[in-house]
């Protein structure tokens, strides 16, 4: 016994609702209000603060800003800016150089410190560059051997229709 099926469809809003829009767009004001303000108070803390105050704001600042910009890099449109080859050039070049321009004028560890952490986000921009390298190699050689696949069995149905066959 077969069931009749029904003609009748749900259609649903791929739009998203007022409140869901205002609601998002509060939520990224303050991701990136909170980084604004950890990138201040990791900066401007030593015109405010002396002493253990100091380094208590600056290094609560820095744990903000990084936590915030973390959530950031997540976004599907920064994240897809971010892995593109020319971002990732521009970072793993102005970060090395800056990494060794830290090292040659700062003295002390908080040269050697500052330089490091620059190459650090040089050296994770040159392992962007590497990975994509080779997924785009991947890619490459997966397209051409669907090509030849797909020339192969063009070629195997073509003998098979010829009239000599």
């Amino acid at each position: 016994m077969r069931h009749a099926r029904s003609t009748t469809s749900v259609t649903t809003s791929v739009t998203p609702s007022f409140t869901a829009t205002v609601r998002k767009a509060v939520a990224d004001a303050l991701l990136w209000g909170f980084f604004v303000a950890g990138l201040a108070a990791s900066t401007a803390a030593g015109a405010v603060f002396d002493g253990t105050a100091k380094n208590a704001v600056s290094g609560a600042g820095a744990v903000v800003a990084l936590l915030a910009g973390s959530r950031i890099a997540k976004k599907p449109r920064i994240k897809a800016f971010l892995g593109r080859p020319g971002t990732l050039w521009f970072l793993f070049l102005f970060n090395g150089g800056t990494a060794v321009a830290l090292y040659f004028t700062m003295d002390g560890v908080k040269g050697v410190l500052a330089a490091a952490m620059m190459g650090l986000v040089s050296v994770g921009a040159a392992g962007g560059l590497a990975a994509g390298r080779r997924a785009r190699a991947q890619a490459a050689r997966d397209t051409a051997a669907r090509e030849m696949a797909a020339r192969d069995t063009a070629a195997e149905t073509t003998a098979a229709d010829a009239p000599w066959a």
